[in-house]
């Protein structure tokens, strides 16, 4: 799914995902709309974020292979993206 889709799926995704990144939220919408370019550095916190809803192979089609190469051999990162998602939900459940 793009970052679009993602943010516009459910209210308040923006800021919740700009927080959980470590930006501000015009920085994400401006990523969401195409107007600014994501950084690299970025790819993975948002993959992460979502709980693997938006991934980096998504965000980068082109260049991610050469960034992570986790994904150029094609080792699944569904085990991270697992432990990041029952860590969200463990901290919300204390919240």
């Amino acid at each position: 799914m793009d970052l679009k889709t993602y943010l516009s799926a459910k209210r308040g995704r923006q800021a919740q995902l700009a927080k959980a990144v470590g930006v501000f939220a015009p920085d994400v919408s401006r990523w969401a709309d195409g107007s600014r370019p994501i950084p690299e550095k970025y790819g993975w916190p948002i993959e992460l974020a979502t709980g693997g809803a938006v991934t980096r192979r998504e965000l980068f089609p082109k260049t991610c292979a050469n960034i992570w190469p986790d994904l150029a051999e094609g080792r699944a990162v569904s085990v991270a993206v697992a432990a990041f998602r029952d860590l969200i939900t463990a901290n919300h459940k204390e919240n």
